[in-house]
Protein backbone atom coordinates (compact mmCIF):
# COMPACT_ATOMS: atom_id res chain seq x y z
CA UNK A 1 0.00 0.00 0.00
CA UNK A 2 2.90 2.57 0.82
CA UNK A 3 4.65 1.67 -2.24
CA UNK A 4 1.97 2.51 -4.24
CA UNK A 5 0.95 5.71 -2.27
CA UNK A 6 4.66 6.21 -3.15
CA UNK A 7 4.76 5.65 -6.91
CA UNK A 8 1.30 7.35 -7.25
CA UNK A 9 3.04 10.62 -5.72
CA UNK A 10 6.26 10.48 -8.36
CA UNK A 11 3.54 9.92 -11.13
CA UNK A 12 1.64 13.31 -10.02
CA UNK A 13 4.87 15.16 -9.71
CA UNK A 14 6.65 13.93 -13.16
CA UNK A 15 2.85 15.10 -14.45
CA UNK A 16 2.60 18.46 -12.54
CA UNK A 17 6.27 19.10 -14.14
CA UNK A 18 6.11 17.95 -17.59
CA UNK A 19 2.51 20.40 -18.08
CA UNK A 20 4.52 22.83 -16.91
CA UNK A 21 7.42 22.49 -19.10
CA UNK A 22 4.82 22.36 -22.15
CA UNK A 23 2.84 25.47 -20.53
CA UNK A 24 5.74 27.38 -20.25
CA UNK A 25 6.60 26.43 -24.30
CA UNK A 26 3.16 27.27 -25.23
CA UNK A 27 3.16 31.03 -23.86
CA UNK A 28 6.67 32.19 -24.53
CA UNK A 29 6.28 34.64 -27.03
CA UNK A 30 8.37 34.82 -30.28
CA UNK A 31 11.20 37.07 -31.07
CA UNK A 32 10.16 40.04 -33.05
CA UNK A 33 12.59 41.75 -35.49
CA UNK A 34 14.17 44.71 -34.58
CA UNK A 35 12.15 47.51 -36.15
CA UNK A 36 15.20 48.33 -38.40
CA UNK A 37 16.20 45.12 -39.17
CA UNK A 38 19.30 43.09 -38.50
CA UNK A 39 21.77 45.08 -40.43
CA UNK A 40 22.46 48.94 -41.78
CA UNK A 41 20.09 50.26 -44.11
CA UNK A 42 22.24 51.01 -47.16
CA UNK A 43 20.57 54.06 -49.46
CA UNK A 44 21.78 55.27 -52.30
CA UNK A 45 23.37 58.70 -52.79
CA UNK A 46 23.07 59.71 -55.98
CA UNK A 47 25.47 62.53 -58.15
CA UNK A 48 22.53 64.97 -58.98
CA UNK A 49 21.60 67.39 -56.01
CA UNK A 50 18.05 66.70 -55.35
CA UNK A 51 18.96 62.93 -55.10
CA UNK A 52 21.76 63.67 -52.65
CA UNK A 53 19.55 65.80 -50.57
CA UNK A 54 16.81 62.71 -50.02
CA UNK A 55 19.25 60.10 -49.01
CA UNK A 56 20.65 62.54 -46.30
CA UNK A 57 17.13 63.31 -45.14
CA UNK A 58 16.24 59.73 -45.21
CA UNK A 59 19.23 58.75 -43.31
CA UNK A 60 18.51 61.58 -40.68
CA UNK A 61 14.81 61.19 -40.24
CA UNK A 62 15.05 57.23 -39.92
CA UNK A 63 18.25 57.38 -37.26
CA UNK A 64 16.50 59.84 -35.41
CA UNK A 65 12.99 58.53 -35.49
CA UNK A 66 13.67 54.86 -35.85
CA UNK A 67 16.90 54.89 -34.16
CA UNK A 68 18.21 52.61 -37.45
CA UNK A 69 21.91 52.39 -38.30
CA UNK A 70 22.16 54.02 -42.24
CA UNK A 71 24.87 53.27 -45.21
CA UNK A 72 25.13 56.10 -47.49
CA UNK A 73 26.39 54.22 -50.92
CA UNK A 74 27.52 56.27 -53.64
CA UNK A 75 25.36 55.24 -56.72
CA UNK A 76 23.90 56.07 -60.37
CA UNK A 77 20.69 54.93 -62.54
CA UNK A 78 22.32 51.89 -64.37
CA UNK A 79 24.55 50.62 -61.56
CA UNK A 80 22.19 51.08 -59.06
CA UNK A 81 19.45 50.00 -60.38
CA UNK A 82 21.64 46.41 -61.44
CA UNK A 83 22.73 46.05 -58.41
CA UNK A 84 19.61 46.13 -56.53
CA UNK A 85 18.08 43.70 -59.12
CA UNK A 86 21.47 40.88 -58.68
CA UNK A 87 21.63 41.38 -54.68
CA UNK A 88 18.93 43.66 -53.28
CA UNK A 89 21.84 46.02 -52.06
CA UNK A 90 21.73 49.16 -51.49
CA UNK A 91 18.16 48.56 -49.83
CA UNK A 92 16.68 52.09 -51.11
CA UNK A 93 16.97 54.05 -54.10
CA UNK A 94 14.95 57.09 -53.44
CA UNK A 95 15.29 58.86 -56.92
CA UNK A 96 15.17 56.43 -59.64
CA UNK A 97 14.14 58.08 -63.46
CA UNK A 98 12.38 54.36 -64.75
CA UNK A 99 12.47 55.81 -68.00
CA UNK A 100 15.87 56.25 -68.83
CA UNK A 101 16.91 52.46 -67.14
CA UNK A 102 13.57 51.23 -68.75
CA UNK A 103 15.39 47.96 -69.99
CA UNK A 104 17.53 47.29 -66.69
CA UNK A 105 14.35 47.96 -64.60
CA UNK A 106 12.00 45.41 -66.44
CA UNK A 107 14.91 42.91 -66.14
CA UNK A 108 15.13 43.70 -62.24
CA UNK A 109 11.23 43.48 -61.61
CA UNK A 110 11.73 39.41 -62.78
CA UNK A 111 14.21 38.82 -60.15
CA UNK A 112 11.69 40.30 -57.96
CA UNK A 113 14.48 41.80 -55.86
CA UNK A 114 13.22 45.05 -56.06
CA UNK A 115 9.84 46.89 -55.83
CA UNK A 116 8.66 50.27 -56.31
CA UNK A 117 7.42 52.40 -52.44
CA UNK A 118 6.30 55.23 -53.52
CA UNK A 119 6.43 58.30 -56.50
CA UNK A 120 9.50 60.29 -55.43
CA UNK A 121 7.57 63.54 -56.08
CA UNK A 122 4.61 65.26 -56.41
CA UNK A 123 2.43 67.89 -57.24
CA UNK A 124 3.62 69.37 -60.85
CA UNK A 125 4.81 68.14 -64.23
CA UNK A 126 8.61 67.46 -64.15
CA UNK A 127 8.93 69.50 -67.69
CA UNK A 128 6.46 72.46 -69.26
CA UNK A 129 6.52 76.08 -69.74
CA UNK A 130 6.70 78.98 -67.35
CA UNK A 131 6.21 82.68 -66.65
CA UNK A 132 7.42 84.60 -63.72
CA UNK A 133 4.40 84.77 -60.95
CA UNK A 134 4.22 88.99 -61.66
CA UNK A 135 3.35 88.05 -65.63
CA UNK A 136 0.41 86.04 -64.35
CA UNK A 137 -0.84 88.20 -62.02
CA UNK A 138 -0.76 91.15 -64.59
CA UNK A 139 -2.27 88.97 -67.24
CA UNK A 140 -5.09 86.66 -65.52
CA UNK A 141 -6.25 85.58 -68.82
CA UNK A 142 -3.32 83.99 -69.71
CA UNK A 143 -3.12 80.65 -68.17
CA UNK A 144 -2.69 77.89 -70.81
CA UNK A 145 -0.36 77.58 -74.26
CA UNK A 146 -3.47 78.04 -76.09
CA UNK A 147 -3.79 81.73 -74.30
CA UNK A 148 -0.23 82.90 -75.87
CA UNK A 149 -1.45 84.13 -79.09
CA UNK A 150 -4.28 86.74 -77.47
CA UNK A 151 -1.18 87.63 -75.37
CA UNK A 152 2.18 87.65 -77.33
CA UNK A 153 2.37 91.49 -77.25
CA UNK A 154 3.67 90.68 -73.58
CA UNK A 155 6.68 89.04 -74.79
CA UNK A 156 7.51 91.30 -77.40
CA UNK A 157 8.50 94.13 -75.61
CA UNK A 158 7.28 96.61 -77.72
CA UNK A 159 8.16 95.00 -81.05
CA UNK A 160 6.71 92.54 -83.56
CA UNK A 161 7.85 89.73 -82.19
CA UNK A 162 7.64 87.88 -78.85
CA UNK A 163 10.37 85.79 -77.57
CA UNK A 164 10.11 82.10 -76.62
CA UNK A 165 13.56 80.86 -74.25
CA UNK A 166 14.09 77.17 -75.22
CA UNK A 167 16.43 74.84 -73.96
CA UNK A 168 20.15 74.73 -75.98
CA UNK A 169 19.84 72.72 -79.23
CA UNK A 170 21.38 69.73 -78.79
CA UNK A 171 18.84 68.74 -75.77
CA UNK A 172 15.90 66.86 -76.69
CA UNK A 173 13.63 69.11 -75.23
CA UNK A 174 14.61 71.54 -77.85
CA UNK A 175 13.55 69.46 -80.83
CA UNK A 176 9.87 69.11 -78.72
CA UNK A 177 9.32 72.78 -77.87
CA UNK A 178 10.05 73.97 -81.80
CA UNK A 179 7.25 71.16 -82.57
CA UNK A 180 5.18 72.74 -80.16
CA UNK A 181 5.62 75.93 -80.73
CA UNK A 182 4.24 74.77 -84.32
CA UNK A 183 1.65 72.64 -82.88
CA UNK A 184 -0.09 75.76 -80.89
CA UNK A 185 0.39 78.47 -83.69
CA UNK A 186 2.79 80.40 -82.02
CA UNK A 187 4.96 80.60 -84.81
CA UNK A 188 3.59 84.08 -86.71
CA UNK A 189 4.40 85.88 -83.39
CA UNK A 190 7.38 84.26 -81.33
CA UNK A 191 10.90 83.62 -81.88
CA UNK A 192 12.53 80.80 -80.96
CA UNK A 193 15.68 81.21 -78.44
CA UNK A 194 18.24 78.50 -77.96
CA UNK A 195 20.92 78.96 -75.53
CA UNK A 196 24.46 77.70 -75.79
CA UNK A 197 23.90 75.78 -72.26
CA UNK A 198 22.56 75.87 -69.40
CA UNK A 199 24.16 78.35 -67.25
CA UNK A 200 22.85 81.31 -70.19
CA UNK A 201 19.46 79.67 -70.11
CA UNK A 202 19.88 80.75 -66.04
CA UNK A 203 21.19 84.01 -67.02
CA UNK A 204 18.49 84.86 -69.18
CA UNK A 205 15.94 83.74 -66.85
CA UNK A 206 17.62 85.93 -63.62
CA UNK A 207 18.11 89.27 -65.91
CA UNK A 208 14.50 89.13 -66.87
CA UNK A 209 13.52 88.61 -63.08
CA UNK A 210 15.59 90.85 -61.93
CA UNK A 211 14.58 93.75 -64.12
CA UNK A 212 10.65 92.81 -63.71
CA UNK A 213 10.36 91.75 -67.34
CA UNK A 214 8.00 89.01 -68.82
CA UNK A 215 9.87 86.34 -70.12
CA UNK A 216 8.57 82.77 -71.18
CA UNK A 217 10.58 79.57 -70.98
CA UNK A 218 11.31 76.08 -71.08
CA UNK A 219 12.15 74.86 -67.62
CA UNK A 220 12.03 71.20 -65.97
CA UNK A 221 11.62 70.27 -62.15
CA UNK A 222 13.19 69.66 -59.37
CA UNK A 223 14.81 72.76 -60.07
CA UNK A 224 15.99 75.25 -57.33
CA UNK A 225 15.81 78.17 -60.33
CA UNK A 226 11.94 77.56 -59.68
CA UNK A 227 11.51 78.43 -56.55
CA UNK A 228 14.70 80.75 -56.51
CA UNK A 229 12.72 83.24 -58.40
CA UNK A 230 8.74 82.70 -58.13
CA UNK A 231 7.08 81.11 -61.74
CA UNK A 232 3.62 79.68 -62.76
CA UNK A 233 3.06 76.88 -64.91
CA UNK A 234 1.11 77.01 -68.06
CA UNK A 235 -1.41 74.48 -68.59
CA UNK A 236 -0.38 72.40 -71.86
CA UNK A 237 -3.30 70.74 -72.18
CA UNK A 238 -3.43 66.59 -72.17
CA UNK A 239 -0.94 63.84 -73.02
CA UNK A 240 -1.41 62.37 -75.71
CA UNK A 241 1.16 59.84 -77.05
CA UNK A 242 0.49 59.79 -80.62
CA UNK A 243 1.45 63.49 -80.67
CA UNK A 244 4.39 63.09 -78.44
CA UNK A 245 5.94 60.96 -81.04
CA UNK A 246 5.62 62.92 -83.44
CA UNK A 247 6.78 66.13 -80.99
CA UNK A 248 10.25 64.39 -80.64
CA UNK A 249 11.17 63.89 -83.86
CA UNK A 250 12.78 66.38 -86.29
CA UNK A 251 10.61 65.07 -89.35
CA UNK A 252 6.90 65.64 -87.40
CA UNK A 253 5.36 66.92 -90.42
CA UNK A 254 2.33 68.25 -88.55
CA UNK A 255 2.80 68.54 -84.82
CA UNK A 256 -0.22 68.37 -82.42
CA UNK A 257 -0.30 69.81 -79.06
CA UNK A 258 0.30 67.73 -76.30
CA UNK A 259 1.53 68.29 -72.65
CA UNK A 260 5.38 66.97 -72.27
CA UNK A 261 5.95 63.44 -71.33
CA UNK A 262 5.02 62.32 -68.17
CA UNK A 263 8.15 60.43 -66.69
CA UNK A 264 7.81 57.70 -63.07
CA UNK A 265 10.14 58.61 -60.57
CA UNK A 266 9.86 56.11 -57.98
CA UNK A 267 11.86 55.21 -54.63
CA UNK A 268 12.67 51.89 -55.28
CA UNK A 269 13.52 49.52 -52.51
CA UNK A 270 14.66 45.62 -52.51
CA UNK A 271 12.47 43.42 -51.66
CA UNK A 272 14.43 42.13 -48.77
CA UNK A 273 13.51 45.21 -46.81
CA UNK A 274 9.84 44.31 -46.43
CA UNK A 275 10.59 41.30 -44.88
CA UNK A 276 13.69 42.65 -42.74
CA UNK A 277 12.49 46.01 -41.84
CA UNK A 278 8.58 46.18 -42.37
CA UNK A 279 7.96 49.70 -40.92
CA UNK A 280 10.98 50.64 -42.52
CA UNK A 281 9.16 49.82 -46.03
CA UNK A 282 6.27 51.07 -44.75
CA UNK A 283 8.15 54.72 -44.86
CA UNK A 284 8.88 54.81 -47.95
CA UNK A 285 5.77 53.62 -49.47
CA UNK A 286 4.56 57.23 -47.99
CA UNK A 287 7.78 59.06 -48.57
CA UNK A 288 6.84 61.24 -51.40
CA UNK A 289 8.31 65.06 -51.37
CA UNK A 290 6.57 67.71 -52.82
CA UNK A 291 8.26 68.87 -56.08
CA UNK A 292 7.24 72.62 -54.42
CA UNK A 293 9.48 71.66 -51.19
CA UNK A 294 12.21 70.26 -52.84
CA UNK A 295 12.54 73.23 -55.57
CA UNK A 296 12.65 75.20 -52.38
CA UNK A 297 15.77 73.30 -50.78
CA UNK A 298 17.65 73.43 -54.04
CA UNK A 299 17.44 76.80 -54.41
CA UNK A 300 18.87 77.57 -50.68
CA UNK A 301 21.37 75.10 -50.95
CA UNK A 302 22.58 77.23 -54.36
CA UNK A 303 22.06 80.96 -52.44
CA UNK A 304 24.06 79.55 -49.41
CA UNK A 305 26.82 77.38 -51.06
CA UNK A 306 25.02 74.90 -48.66
CA UNK A 307 25.50 71.03 -49.11
CA UNK A 308 22.88 68.62 -49.53
CA UNK A 309 23.60 67.74 -45.92
CA UNK A 310 23.06 71.12 -45.13
CA UNK A 311 19.35 71.22 -46.68
CA UNK A 312 18.42 68.05 -45.80
CA UNK A 313 18.53 69.51 -41.53
CA UNK A 314 17.05 72.34 -42.82
CA UNK A 315 14.48 70.21 -44.38
CA UNK A 316 13.75 67.70 -41.09
CA UNK A 317 14.61 70.73 -38.89
CA UNK A 318 12.03 73.01 -40.51
CA UNK A 319 9.18 70.86 -42.01
CA UNK A 320 7.76 68.38 -39.59
CA UNK A 321 4.28 68.66 -40.76
CA UNK A 322 5.87 66.46 -44.49
CA UNK A 323 7.62 64.62 -43.31
CA UNK A 324 6.09 62.73 -39.87
CA UNK A 325 3.61 61.74 -42.09
CA UNK A 326 5.79 59.57 -44.11
CA UNK A 327 6.19 57.75 -40.38
CA UNK A 328 2.90 57.10 -40.66
CA UNK A 329 1.97 59.87 -37.66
Amino acid sequence: MIRRLIALMILVAFTSTAAAENSAVETTPMTELPVCGTEPISIARMQWPSAAILAAIHADILSAELGCTIDIVGGDLNATTSSMAMTGRPMVAPEIWLGRVASIWNAALETGRVRQAAPTFSGGDLEAWFVPDYVAKDNPGLKSATDLMDHWQVFANGGTRASFLSCPSDWACAVINRNLVRAFGLTTRFDIIEPENRFKMDKTIAGAVSRHEPILFYYWQPNGVLAQFGFTELDMGAYDAKAVSCLASTDCVVPSPSSFPSEQVVIVISDDLFALAPAVAAYFQRATMPFEEMNRLLAEMSESGGTPEDAALSFVENRPEIWTAWLGR
